[in-house]
């Protein structure tokens, strides 16, 4: 059998130079193999006619025959739709249609027999079909094929020529090559024992199944071998990783770790903390490099959580690092832990690009004699000058803001790799982190420390402005801040947002009375903190800002968070903004402030929100409606590997089983000798030389 991979498909019968470069292009298409796992979308049974009395709205794509009624527009101006009513005697449905109503109207006639092909869907009672393909009815040939691929296909292509129908000539014709089955890529054990459909069969099925049976068993093979893999090259790597790299062993709590506990514990620890903090413990004494993923959600108390940990180091005798993404960040968990310390003998230290002269040589002499015990910055304790005497623990805040030789860094400021701790307030479903941080340990936060209220979240139409400044009038009267975000800073010719720069004049127009402080992503960094500052101190009580405060800034007076247009953000982000409220003693509200056309899907979201404070819920939800490709964090964590068929937010269940199996066959074959897996392996490192950089991932 010839190699598909190295097959280009310039030399497909149908393909040709320039097509080819248009599928290099458009697609990524460069070869055979490429062709082969480009599946359809979806699939249509054209082998048969339905009756407008059989249909409902959850049917797939239907072909009925019947004649137009009559005709109808609604609507004005860009809201203008066109409504035919058709039927076959059995019924009545109505053809909608948003655009071109004028040639519709040119090329349609009424009581002449049409065949109509579309997706039926129920609205307000009655079913419809919107945009339908229309043919007349003399032309029809019932399909023998069972199910008919539809293809995704760009702009570009269908200038060219290449719709759907086109890829789907070229698949028949690179089948018509293919003289024998194909090579399989799982073991025949496997195979058998899960009830696998072979690799050649599910191929075939996938894009031409002859019945809605064999398209499910294909999908399932497909799926399960692309999750399979991809579990099994994590596993695999967390393996190596744990045989390459022994940790410190941390075996004593001591003084500085009781003394804390005993004397300077701000709150009594939740159930949640103390069960993460034995969690750390239990891997800081193993003798493995510890890698643990710390999720809760904003306000759960994380960072005391990381400096207990820390304590656990020094007790030991090393030094730890906390590195968090921004300036304003890390001084804040420097005043955080130092205010948690008090007066014990413990010499915390923090360094950024704006700590400079005498004061930064005094810390990186300081770190460099070991006298210097946690030491917090940003990217800036990365630097070559910074070196410490003995660095055990690391802790990490934000992941999906450091990339991975940023990291590759830290581990050698020792001879040793430290102890890593990761910490994230974006939480991640779990489906999701088995396959982003498949080989970090994962702990979670989930309960809020005693005395912490619940946000209130309220949704508001924005025609009804005056009663909103009139509540925010009040709060800061009572002495709290408020937080209005803006989505974007330049308007975009094409929406109407209320841009920063206009929201921020109509706010400081207003509230005459107060002061206001404005914020966005193309401020210069010192101008950007200068601000930040100001409201952090209690100077000005209303921020106007765009999504640049979403990470980190701690301003326990602030109880408000207006969100304006509100439907332009994703349930993640929404979250993540939501929790910069609600950090000190009183009642935190947050305003999601939304025109009244809102899309289904947008409804949900805002609903969502309202109705939900739990971060988890939220992003399994926004797993749901959005898919995995948009999570917040996701495209920066290093992750390459490229999923063709299987959804994470959808497959959890099988993503699970897949893993467990995976786990089996690396406990089973350490050595990775065994003959049954030699398919198994070969497929690992092909799959690996081609699309996947497992080293990027942790």
């Amino acid at each position: 059998m010839f190699d598909l991979t190295s097959r280009d498909i310039m030399y497909l019968p149908g393909v040709g130079p320039q097509r080819a470069a248009v599928l290099n292009k458009e697609l990524s298409l460069h070869s055979l193999h490429d062709l082969l796992y480009y599946f359809p979308y979806k699939y249509v049974d054209r082998s048969r006619l339905y009756y407008i009395h059989e249909i409902d709205g959850n049917m797939p794509y239907i072909q009925l025959k019947g004649e137009i009624l009559s005709f109808e527009t609604f609507g004005e101006g860009r809201q203008r739709r066109l409504v035919a009513h058709f039927s076959d005697g059995t019924g009545v449905v109505d053809l909608v249609w948003f655009q071109g109503i004028k040639y519709l109207l040119g090329r349609y006639k009424v009581h002449t027999e049409y065949i109509v092909f579309g997706k039926p869907t129920v609205f307000n009672g009655r079913i419809n079909v919107a945009h339908p393909d229309i043919d007349p009815a003399e032309g029809l040939v019932l399909s023998n094929m069972g199910m008919q691929p539809y293809y995704n296909t760009t702009e570009r292509m269908k200038r060219g020529g290449l719709n759907s129908h086109a890829l789907e000539k070229l698949t028949t014709n690179l089948f018509a090559l293919l003289k024998e089955p194909l090579p399989e890529t799982l073991p025949a054990w496997m195979v058998e024992k899960h009830h696998l459909m072979s690799l050649d069969e599910s191929l075939r099925n996938i894009h031409f199944p002859r019945t809605p049976e064999l398209l499910r068993r294909a999908q399932y093979r497909l799926k399960f071998e692309e999750l399979f893999y991809v579990q099994l090259g994590i596993l695999r790597y967390a393996k190596d990783r744990i045989q390459k790299y022994h940790g410190f062993v941390f075996s004593r709590v001591g003084e500085a770790f009781n003394t804390f506990y005993s004397r300077h514990l701000p709150f009594e620890l939740t159930g949640a903390q103390k069960r993460v903090i034995k969690e750390i413990r239990r891997d800081m004494g193993s003798g493995r490099q510890m890698n643990r993923l710390l999720q809760g959600d904003v306000g759960s108390g994380k960072t005391l959580v990381a400096l207990m940990s820390m304590l656990i180091a020094l007790d030991n005798g090393y030094q730890t690092c906390l590195m968090a993404p921004t300036e304003i960040l890390a001084s804040q968990h420097c005043e955080t832990i130092r205010q948690f310390l008090g007066d014990m003998p413990i010499r915390v230290e923090l360094l950024t690009g704006s700590v400079k002269g005498k004061k930064r040589e005094a810390i990186l002499k300081g770190v460099t004699l070991g006298e210097v015990h946690i030491l917090i910055g940003t990217h800036a304790v990365l630097e070559d000058t910074v070196n410490f005497a003995s660095l055990g623990m690391v802790v990490i805040d934000e992941q999906h803001r450091f990339g991975v030789a940023q990291r590759a860094k830290l581990w050698g400021k020792n001879t040793r790799p430290p102890h890593v701790l990761v910490m994230t307030a974006t939480p991640i479903p779990r489906t999701l982190a088995m396959t982003l941080y498949g080989d970090l340990d994962v702990s979670v936060i989930d309960e809020l420390p005693p005395g912490r209220k619940p946000i209130r979240t309220i949704h508001q139409f924005d025609n009804r402005r005056a009663s909103l400044y009139a509540s925010i009038r009040s709060q800061i009267e009572e002495g709290r801040q408020v937080y209005i975000v803006y989505p974007l800073i330049q308007e975009s010719e094409k929406m109407d947002i209320k841009n920063l720069e206009e929201g921020y004049e109509h706010i400081c127009a207003e509230f005459p009375e107060y002061k206001v402080s404005k914020v966005h992503g193309k401020m210069k960094p010192a101008d950007k903190d200068a601000e930040m500052q100001r409201f952090v101190t209690g100077e000005t009580q209303i921020m106007v800002a765009t999504t640049v405060i979403e990470v980190g800034v701690n301003v326990p007076n602030a109880s408000v968070m207006v969100i304006e247009n509100a439907e332009r953000f994703g349930l993640s982000q929404l979250h993540q903004l939501r929790g910069r409220v609600g950090r000190g003693a009183d009642q935190s509200y947050c305003i999601l402030v939304t025109g009244y056309k809102l899309t289904e899907e947008t409804r949900k979201r805002i609903e969502i929100m309202v109705n939900s404070n739990d971060g988890f819920e939220i992003a399994e939800a926004d797993l749901k409606l959005r898919g995995p490709g948009d999570l917040e964090g996701t495209q920066q964590s290093g992750i390459t590997f490229d999923l063709k068929i299987a959804d994470i937010a959808r497959d959890g269940q099988l993503l699970q089983f897949v893993r467990e199996i995976a786990q089996g066959v690396i406990d089973a074959d350490p050595a990775e000798n065994r003959p049954e897996n030699a398919v198994l392996w070969s497929q690992l490192r092909a799959l690996r030389k081609t699309n996947v950089n497992w080293a990027a991932i942790s």
